[in-house]
Formats: structure tokens, C-alpha cells, sequence
């Protein structure tokens, strides 16, 4: 089968990388969307065909995360018929995109969970150069004060943002540590400079929601590991609080209760259509305008209508049923984490589900895509306890 070839095996695995690490090195939006292309969606397609029968088993497998998702795509495309965004053909077009990139995972899974895993762990680790970059960059080159927000490079220059997708890679590296003492230094450097992005960036969102995983992580891992990095995450934000309380509190919500309670209003207004997919709107919070609602729930509600948000949160939800599924193996703990940490930064600030690949879909279709991998882990498992049952 041509998906079981090395070189395939490989093109997709790179583009895995790709997609985890250029959002921040790629010299350019363009090259980063250019790259996805070439190295994700172009291998997906071209051996869909001859993997028709593991896409078949990715829908046996996993029926109902499938149809939520595939619901809420043809919900999607058909808010088009009412929408009042300027390019359809584009939206539509970024609807396929979304699928495309989930339908590489089922393909990506023939990797093994292992190779996964490692593919995981550089890209994260690429993630973590390019935070020290970031940093040195911003502070040392460009002269800003260390009380200034840090932007990052490439697309993780949104302060907010770009501390979801170093968050995510925290989470990643947090709960794999290398057995090697030298690599383990590195993986504590590289802890160190996701941490540092994270911090400078003065994102109260993306720090709460790496926080506060951290500290319920051993809820699910039940390790002397975790338990450990509970306490310093706790520590670490009494200590923030303590001494850095003016800073944290200098921005006050930042209109986040008005704009919510604005968002309801909208929603309201349209509750069965929304406005439609692409259409652009304004909260409004007496005289200041912003340009969606801070929150991916309610963004999705005022696009696509109360339908098209029930939609997503099943799609959400039976994710993390597929978690829960897998929870007794390391994969699936660290899918948890990366589930709890995405579903409180969807609270504060993304409102991007349907754009071309960003910064937020660390935070919503990299965590279904990952979960679409368990099915074969599952399978591998199930093998390796049989082989060792037998033995």
C-alpha cells in the first residue's frame, strides 16, 4: 500500500512538524500556509485513496466524533446561504481544509504511537528555540523593557495567542521527560524558555490555563512527577501574586463580563442562524469596538447560531470521551491535559474556528486531531499485552 511506505510515512510525519513548529519559524505567513500544503494537505490526498480502508476504520472506530464533526462542517457550509461575508468560496474553502487536516491523522497513525510521540516532542521542542529566540529578539535586540509584553516571532506574535501555542507545547514536553541525563537537561531548558514565553507574554489567560492544568494534572497522572510540578505551578503563581499583584491587576476583565454579556445580546438577536459562516460583526461595550467576542463558544454562536455552537461542544465533548477512553495510557493522560488546558484558553480569548491554520487551532482542531490517533494506540497496546501475556 502506497500510505505504508517509508517515504510517505516520513512526507506526513514532516508535515506534522510543519504544522506544530513554523507557526513560529517559518520566515511568513504565506510560507507557513505554502508549507502546509506541500506537506500535509498535498500527502493527505494523494494517499487517501490507497489508505480508503483505514479512513473507513477511522469512522468505524470512532462513529460519533466523526459525524459531530462532519455535522458541524456541512452546518458551516450551509450558514453560507445566509451569510453576508464578502468571499465564500474562500470559507468554504477553509472548511475543507479542517477536514483535510483531520483526515491526516487516521494516515499519521500508521506511524506508530511512539513515532508520534517523538514527532510531538520536537516540533515542541522547536517551539521551545523559537520562545528563547523570541525572547532575546524582543529584549535584547529590540531594547524593550522586561515590563513590556513580549511578541514573539512569526505567527506567535499575538501576545495572547502566541502563549496558547508555547503553552501547548509545555504541556506537551511537561509529562515526557527524557530517561538520558543529558537530554534531560536540555528538556528542562526548553521547559524553561516555554515557561519564560509564557510569562513575559502577561497573558492572564494563557498563564490561568496552564496553571491551573498543571495543578489538577495529577487528578489523571496519580505520579510523584506531576505531583511535583502541581506544587511549584502553585507556587509559582502564589509567588506572581504576591509580588507582581499591581501588574496582574493593572488591565482590570479587559471588558471581558461586557463583552460576553454584548456577545448574548448578538446571539440573541440571530439564535437559530447566526450571522453566517465569514461574516464579519463588532462587539460593542459602549464606545469601544471589538472585533469578535473573546470566546470561542460564543464567537461560534454568533456565526453559526445556537445549532452551530451545540455542534461544536459535541464535537468538544466526544473528544474528550475518546480521552477518557484512553486515559490508562501515557497518550491519553497527556490528551487530557492538553484537553483541560484548551478548554479554559477558549474561554479568554480565541474566536477563530474556521479560519485558515492559526495560532487557535492549537487550542481546537490539534486537540481532535490527536485524538483520532487513539484508536491504533489502543490496537497497539492491545498487541503488546497479548505478545507479553503470551510469553
Amino acid at each position: 500500500m502506497l500510505y505504508q511506505k517509508s517515504w510517505a510515512k516520513a512526507w506526513l510525519g514532516f508535515g506534522l512538524v510543519w504544522f506544530l513548529a513554523a507557526i513560529a519559524l517559518a520566515p511568513s505567513n504565506k510560507v507557513y500556509q505554502q508549507g502546509l500544503v506541500l506537506f500535509l494537505w498535498l500527502p493527505t490526498l494523494v494517499l487517501a485513496w490507497s489508505a480508503r480502508q483505514v479512513l473507513v476504520q477511522a469512522w468505524k472506530r470512532q462513529p460519533a466524533l466523526w459525524g459531530s464533526v462532519l455535522l458541524l462542517l456541512a452546518w458551516s457550509a450551509l450558514s453560507l446561504a445566509w451569510s453576508v461575508g464578502e468571499e465564500p468560496g474562500r470559507e468554504a474553502k477553509r472548511l475543507l481544509y479542517i477536514l483535510v487536516f483531520l483526515l491526516a491523522f487516521p494516515l499519521l497513525a500508521q506511524l506508530g504511537q511512539a513515532r508520534i510521540r517523538q514527532l510531538l516532542l520536537v516540533g515542541s521542542a522547536l517551539l521551545a528555540v523559537a520562545a528563547l529566540v523570541s525572547v532575546v529578539h524582543f529584549y535584547a535586540m529590540q531594547g524593550f523593557p522586561l515590563l513590556a509584553r513580549l511578541q514573539g516571532i512569526g505567527e506567535i506574535s499575538h501576545p495572547i495567542l502566541g502563549a496558547y501555542v508555547i503553552g501547548s507545547a509545555a504541556l506537551v514536553l511537561l509529562y515526557q521527560p527524557p530517561q538520558q541525563r543529558g537530554l534531560q537537561l536540555a528538556w528542562l531548558a526548553a521547559l524553561a524558555c516555554l515557561g519564560l514565553f509564557v510569562m513575559l507574554s502577561q497573558s492572564r489567560g494563557a498563564v490561568l490555563a496552564l496553571a491551573l492544568t498543571v495543578i489538577l494534572a495529577p487528578l489523571w497522572f496519580r505520579d510523584r512527577h506531576s505531583r511535583v510540578f502541581a506544587m511549584l505551578a502553585a507556587l509559582a503563581t502564589g509567588l506572581a501574586l504576591y509580588f507582581l499583584y499591581d501588574l496582574i491587576a493593572h488591565r482590570g476583565s479587559s471588558y471581558r463580563p461586557e463583552i460576553f454579556h454584548s456577545a448574548i445580546d448578538m446571539i440573541a438577536a440571530h439564535p437559530w442562524t447566526g450571522l453566517g459562516l465569514g461574516a464579519a460583526y463588532d462587539v460593542t461595550v459602549g464606545k469601544m469596538h471589538f472585533d469578535h467576542t473573546h470566546n470561542m463558544f460564543t464567537h461560534v454562536a454568533v456565526e453559526l447560531g445556537l445549532p452551530g455552537m451545540l455542534l461544536w461542544v459535541m464535537v468538544w465533548l466526544y473528544t474528550l470521551g475518546e480521552i477518557v477512553r484512553a486515559r490508562g495510557t501515557l497518550f491519553g493522560k497527556v490528551l487530557l491535559g492538553f484537553w483541560v488546558y484548551s478548554t479554559l484558553a477558549m474561554q479568554f480569548d480565541a474566536a477563530s474556528l474556521t479560519g485558515t491554520p492559526r495560532a487557535e487551532w492549537f487550542i481546537s482542531w490539534l486537540p481532535v486531531g490527536l485524538v483520532m490517533l487513539l484508536p491504533w494506540g489502543r490496537a497497539e497496546n492491545d498487541a503488546c499485552g497479548k505478545i507479553s501475556g503470551s510469553t
